[in-house]
């Protein structure tokens, strides 16, 4: 059965120089540890409409958004386990609701194919009742990207994340396979977010303003629909000559 998880906290992101990020580790040293997994490559696998209506209401910038998206932390076979996450913004809160089951049967259960994969619980519901009430939903984008997570060494939740190499695709949408794709941020940049409950850490205020660093607007699987299926739906529509 899989393990059922609640997230409640602000994300707040940043488009990092390879320069910069080096100088933000080198602050955060005193007070941030490495996980236990290093440098690790996560797959992601995004689930929308047939017409995208998630991702296209997401990048209006409403006061509520959500996604669904199953993720894994390197390649999952059908048994391997991955996580079926429903994510939700409110009033720039981030609530996550996150279940764990083996690969084939968390795809399975999504298309309306299988039995449920976790313990009945509030978590199961939501996400049954998101899936239901989309009804067409299925696997959209494939995003993938190497991330290095730290960690507060005095055991607060306050944690920094750092992504690079962000690819997506619209084929091959498993998470069995290679992580080739169009790249979403070029490749000497990295993206950095902080994931906190309340406010930062006066160290790190002060090395973001030192360095001129400031937040930024940026989704991974919008800026992937801005990129592959917005241009490839226009080309359509428009039978194949894109407007200037």
């Amino acid at each position: 059965m899989g393990v059922q998880m609640t997230f409640e906290r602000y994300e707040v992101k940043y488009i990092l120089t390879r320069q910069q990020k080096e100088q933000i580790l080198k602050a955060m040293e005193p007070y941030m540890a490495l996980d236990a997994y290093g440098r690790t490559t996560i797959r992601n696998i995004y689930y929308d409409t047939e017409n995208y209506r998630l991702v296209r209401k997401s990048i209006e910038k409403p006061a509520y958004k959500e996604k669904l998206r199953v993720r894994s932390y390197g390649r999952a076979g059908a048994g391997d386990k991955v996580f079926v996450e429903l994510k939700k913004k409110y009033n720039d809160i981030v609530y996550k609701r996150r279940i764990t089951a083996p690969n084939r049967a968390a795809a399975d259960w999504l298309a309306g194919n299988g039995p449920v994969p976790a313990k009945n619980g509030q978590i199961i519901d939501e996400i049954a009742y998101f899936r239901d009430f989309y009804k067409t939903l299925a696997p959209a984008c494939f995003i993938s990207y190497e991330r290095e997570a730290y960690y507060d060494k005095k055991g607060s939740d306050f944690r920094v994340t750092f992504d690079e190499n962000i690819m997506a695709r619209t084929n091959r949408l498993t998470l069995s396979e290679d992580t080739l794709g169009t790249p979403l941020i070029p490749r000497d940049m990295t993206l950095m977010e902080i994931k906190c409950a309340g406010g930062y850490p006066l160290w790190l205020v002060r090395e973001l303003s030192g360095l001129n660093i400031y937040k930024t607007s940026f989704s991974k699987y919008g800026t992937a629909y801005q990129k592959l299926m917005l241009p490839a739906a226009t080309a359509f529509q428009t039978g194949g000559r894109k407007y200037a």
